[in-house]
């Protein structure tokens, strides 16, 4: 049954006019509404309720104790909605700004905002790229993209993938050694971010338990846009999500020499203030982004993720 059926919206509009004035008169005046038409829809009410809520005295009215009940509540409900239609026709080039974990804003969220703003040309995007936690009490943001395990309390939480992750480096690279053909042969190389824990998770899904990887300290990046910038200059092999690079690996500028992707419990998530959920340009935008990125997963991630196991840094 319809809301509208069940409550008479009408007349709770007109009963916290009543209340609020102290009379009917007023309540109709403000209203635009007869003083007949009032009174009628307070007995409506009071018949639904099956309690008086004025007490009609000379001159003036009372509130009952029934109404001093309901009116906190009946109040509370009107500002959420008259919210509600403030955010439905809020301006249409309203600005939404995104907090970016850094790779995800520079090879995913870039190269993809296009598509969002043809879609939906009123919305203008600024986006910025950032390593620390975005507090939203603190920070202008409206939504942030952030990389960790998750869920986390106190706000709403959106997971956009756990990614497969592969090593990868230049096929120049790979042909210094004469090819790349066992795992073993990437040690042979500088292995780029070694200190994150995929490495040591890849290599062990591969057979290779607890590589020694302590001397390969030159290239100690965390970020993955730095490691996949290092890779495609030819400075070592890095472990990369397979959605950050499919065109340098459907070019060749990137080569994943063995068809062994893995995943882990780090994912990536769409978070923002668990009361802005119905803001127009926070819905639109979360509503794309989760089809977007299942989208293109579909189409790039080389097949079905590993058992999870420990996190990286850096979505």
């Amino acid at each position: 049954m319809k809301l509208s059926r069940k409550v008479p919206l009408n007349a709770l509009r007109v009963f916290e006019a009543v209340a609020r004035h102290g009379g009917f008169s007023r309540a109709a005046e403000e209203l635009g509404m007869s003083q007949t038409a009032v009174s009628y829809q307070i007995k409506l009410l009071e018949e639904h309720v099956g309690e008086q809520l004025f007490l009609r005295q000379p001159r003036r009215i009372v509130n009952t104790e029934t109404a001093e009940r309901m009116l906190p509540h009946l109040r509370s409900g009107l500002e959420q909605i008259g919210d509600a239609m403030r955010a439905a026709g809020e301006a249409a080039n309203e600005t939404l700004e995104i907090h970016s974990s850094p790779t995800f804003a520079s090879h995913w969220l870039a190269r993809n905002l296009g598509s969002f703003q043809l879609a939906h040309p009123g919305v203008a995007v600024r986006l910025k790229r950032v390593s620390k936690i975005t507090e939203f009490s603190r920070d202008p943001a409206d939504i942030a993209i952030r990389w960790g395990v998750g869920p986390w309390p106190d706000i709403d939480c959106h997971l956009l993938g756990r990614f497969t992750y592969a090593p990868m480096l230049s096929p120049a690279l790979a042909d210094s050694i004469g090819g790349i053909s066992r795992p073993e042969d990437l040690l042979k190389l500088p292995i780029i971010g070694a200190q994150q824990s995929s490495w040591q998770r890849w290599f062990s899904t591969a057979g290779i338990e607890s590589p020694d990887l302590s001397a390969h300290t030159r290239y100690d990046y965390i970020e993955q846009d730095l490691c996949g910038n290092a890779a495609l200059a030819g400075q070592g092999v890095a472990i990369l999500n397979h959605l950050y690079y499919p065109d340098e690996l459907a070019s060749g500028r990137l080569i994943a020499p063995f068809n062994h992707p893995c995943s882990d419990d780090i994912g990536i998530w769409l978070v923002h203030p668990q009361n802005r959920r119905s803001t127009p340009r926070i819905r639109t935008f979360r509503e794309w982004i989760i089809d977007a990125v299942a989208g293109d997963r579909a189409r790039i991630e080389p097949g079905p993720s590993q058992t999870a196991g420990t996190g990286r840094k850096d979505g």
